[in-house]
């Protein structure tokens, strides 16, 4: 005789608020790459773009960046290239310390980010006018909270 596996007494996962964050930025996260290509910058990708996080405006070191992201030295080798080759960063010797680079961005790069701050508070336009100014401002309020070092 052949034991079937009950489907029914496979536990359910549960809904859970990790969950829930996960999906609503990865959907925000593949809306502002969309609008980003759309808005010209076809080299965006959301790869990128996690990288392009942890360059500040006035140019951050190649070992932070790789400290900060969280990924392999190679990977972040490799997409900092595809970038430089895009034009949109230029990597340069740090005057502080001669064995490293400083990543800067190129008017190219800082375009970009021009773009990405406009397509930032278009994204929140909808999202304010889809829950509400109430329910923008408590879901705002709520993240925050959910961020500070005591809620964790």
């Amino acid at each position: 005789m052949v034991k079937q596996l009950d489907e029914n007494a496979v536990k359910p996962l549960p809904d859970h608020v990790g969950w829930r964050l996960w999906q609503a930025s990865r959907a925000w996260q593949a809306e502002f790459a969309e609008a980003m290509r759309a808005a010209g910058h076809g080299w965006f990708s959301e790869s990128r773009a996690g990288l392009l996080g942890h360059i500040a405006r006035r140019g951050t070191r190649q070992a932070a960046l790789i400290e900060r992201a969280g990924i392999s030295k190679q990977a972040v080798q490799q997409l900092l290239d595809g970038l430089e080759a895009e034009g949109v960063i230029e990597r340069a010797p740090d005057l502080e310390d001669k064995r490293g680079k400083l990543v800067l961005y190129t008017a190219k790069g800082l375009a970009a980010l021009d773009d990405g701050d406009a397509i930032k508070l278009d994204i929140e336009k909808r999202y304010r006018q889809h829950l509400g100014e109430g329910g923008f401002d408590a879901l705002m309020a709520a993240l925050r909270a959910l961020a500070e070092p005591q809620a964790r």
